[in-house]
């Protein structure tokens, strides 16, 4: 591991803002290093409001999108509400579903089949749509490059609208409207949305249109909140505002296909890690093992006991799924040790009856285990599939485009991105690829790297500090959970290993005989040996509240020691 200790904002900057805000030091310096520097500044990030979300219509094409759906139904003509079939994308979907059917019921669904159709918009949905005379297809959390699909679609006289949020290519498709804040040409003041997020500013149009309020909308952002956190886009701006009036609802009132995936959750408030942990995996479950439809299904279904019948469908998939990852990941890290390629500079590994719904969490898993920028691959029909994921600051859709004369297609994030190829193209692919990632990457980034905001000492960590922090939530990318150093901690002499597999460290940490704190590592069970016998270590940590038998106490939450 990396440590990298933040550069301190500048001293007078940290005054400032502290006699500004009547704040310490610490919490000072952390709202800097988020380039929050003034009152108000801070103002809107401890109290987001949803007055604070921009005009929908400052989107590119917003209005186009609009008046091509009143006009469908004043012409009561079929709508069909397409997408993907990850947690992006069947949240979307359920959201403009179920908002546009309570005022209009000709609205129907659908998610492409991942073995069958694939990712994005398919031409098997394009024909469901002119079998159903559907004249109008509104497309999420897809359709950006799907130049050929929407040309295919107009031959038939179907529109398509689509609402997106992934890069687009040198050339648009062909649609009445697309609705993606990454376009070169869109103005819109916030362009790290999801599907979900691009999607409810459609709904936020219409409504305007409807003379409803946001308040009206409220009951929709549990979906927007889960799209938000299992889709790992920033937590900045309109996503941090949606995520914490989503994750209320989640709280207070949830649908009740969200209200069945929670039941089982011990805890008096659910965090954006819960969805990320505990809701997201089951949606995503879904999509993987079976049918994207079933997540639609749960999150559109308004009876409780129906919702559950689905929920425990889904828990079943879920739980397959578990076994397939764990399989296949040691399946292709027994492959990446006989293959002599644990010192490459990339992970690429391929293996025919892999199955194709869980490539993308082994990828994960995989990048994990070697830290470098890995893809899974699959067979799929007569071609390989394969998801991909990077490390920290490194951008693998610009290293698959500089490949991508050895793929059929791709699509994706910085982070993480899809892809297709001829079998007689992978390893062409596989070498081209390693050799980009060589020339491209910064050694420094194949190293994990810690990231710190601020040495404190344990004397510091009291219940203002703590009261402060819970507030920076909800934690995503660019908002991330507060990481803490402190040197020279010891012991209390009862330190010992957890879990079954003892792969865990617990103990109680002092420093200077100060007040003693529990701390958690998980995962640092190997730890062990650095603090036994009193031996002083410094310690990389986040601040937890622990809940145990509705009891609250402060724990840190170990990332290293030395």
């Amino acid at each position: 591991m990396r440590w990298t200790l933040h550069s301190k904002p500048k001293k007078e900057n940290v005054l400032q803002l502290q006699n500004e805000l009547q704040v310490d030091e610490t919490i000072a310096t952390l709202l800097l290093q988020r380039g929050i520097g003034t009152y108000e500044q801070a103002r809107a990030f401890f109290r987001p409001s949803l007055n604070d979300l921009h005009d929908p219509y400052l989107m590119k094409d917003m209005d186009k999108a609009v008046n091509r759906i009143e006009k469908a139904i004043a012409n009561e003509e079929n709508i069909l509400i397409f997408g993907d079939y990850d947690v992006d994308g069947t949240t979307a979907v359920s959201l403009v579903a179920s908002y546009l059917k309570s005022y209009y019921p000709n609205v129907a669904t659908y998610i492409p089949d991942r073995y069958d159709e694939g990712y994005g918009i398919s031409y098997k949905g394009i024909d469901y749509a002119d079998d159903n005379n559907i004249p109008l297809i509104i497309a999420l959390d897809c359709g950006i490059k799907s130049i050929d699909h929407v040309a295919y679609a107009n031959e038939k006289n179907i529109d398509f609208i689509i609402c997106d949020h992934h890069r687009p290519g040198d050339e648009l498709p062909n649609a009445i409207a697309i609705l993606d804040p990454k376009r070169i040409d869109c103005t819109y003041p916030y362009d790290e949305l999801c599907g979900c997020g691009v999607g409810f500013k459609l709904i936020q149009a219409l409504a305007q249109n409807q003379n409803q309020t946001i308040s009206d909308l409220i009951p929709y952002l549990d979906l927007v909140a889960t799209a938000i956190a299992a889709d790992i886009v920033p937590m900045t701006g309109e996503n941090r505002i949606l995520a914490k009036f989503g994750l209320e609802v989640i709280n207070s009132n949830p649908r009740p296909g969200i209200q069945v995936l929670i039941k089982n959750i011990k805890k008096k408030v659910i965090t954006i890690t819960d969805v990320v942990f505990i809701i997201a995996p089951r949606i995503n479950a879904a999509g993987r093992i079976k049918h994207g439809n079933e997540a639609v299904a749960l999150l559109s279904e308004f009876n409780l006991e129906q919702a559950a019948i689905f929920a425990s469908e889904i828990e079943q998939h879920n739980s397959d799924r578990k076994g397939l990852d764990k399989q296949i990941t040691i399946e292709a890290l027994r492959q990446i040790e006989e293959n002599n390629e644990k010192n490459r500079f990339t992970t690429v590994v391929y293996q025919e009856d892999w199955h194709k719904g869980v490539i993308g969490i082994v990828a994960s898993r995989l990048t994990e285990t070697y830290y470098r920028p890995t893809i899974v691959f699959t067979k799929s029909g007569d071609k390989l599939a394969a998801s991909a994921r990077s490390v920290r600051d490194f951008d693998i859709y610009n290293a698959l485009e500089a490949c991508s004369e050895h793929l059929e297609q791709f699509g994706g994030h910085m982070y993480a991105a899809g892809m297709t190829l001829k079998e007689e193209n992978y390893l062409a692919f596989k070498e081209a690829f390693e050799k980009e990632v060589q020339n491209t990457i910064h050694p420094d980034l194949l190293v994990p790297e810690i990231s710190i905001d601020a040495e404190i000492d344990l004397g510091e960590i009291n219940d203002k500090l703590i009261r402060i922090l819970n507030q920076f939530e909800p934690f995503g990318p660019q908002n991330r959970t507060p990481v803490f150093l402190t040197k020279n901690l010891t012991d209390s002499g009862y330190a010992k290993n957890l879990g079954a597999d003892e792969t865990h460290l617990k103990l109680f940490v002092s420093q200077n005989n100060s007040q003693s704190l529990g701390a958690i590592g998980f995962g640092l069970g190997d730890k062990l040996s650095f603090v036994k016998n009193k031996n002083p270590f410094d310690a990389v940590y986040c601040i937890d509240e622990n809940e145990y038998n509705g009891t609250l106490s402060v724990q840190l939450r170990l990332k290293d020691l030395r």
